[in-house]
């Protein structure tokens, strides 16, 4: 799993978006001016780390999000 300071700015907003419900690279790409190359790979790294898994071919969900494993430490 990732930590939260593992994160850059696509992240949480891959994060964000995933916590609203699942996603397509291409939709991510849209909606954030990020390349989709760029996306497809950032969501590999959630997928590699365990956060996000593909349910589908090119659709994305959230398994845990590595800013609220934070709170769950203190």
């Amino acid at each position: 799993m990732l930590d939260e300071e593992d994160l850059g700015p696509a992240d949480e907003k891959l994060l964000n978006m995933l916590k609203e419900g699942r996603v397509t690279a291409p939709f991510v790409a849209d909606e954030t001016g990020y390349s989709l190359q760029y996306v497809r790979d950032r969501l590999g790294r959630l997928v590699e780390h365990g956060n996000a898994r593909k349910v589908y071919e090119g659709l994305y969900e959230l398994i845990e999000d590595p800013r609220e494993e934070e709170t769950h430490n203190v």
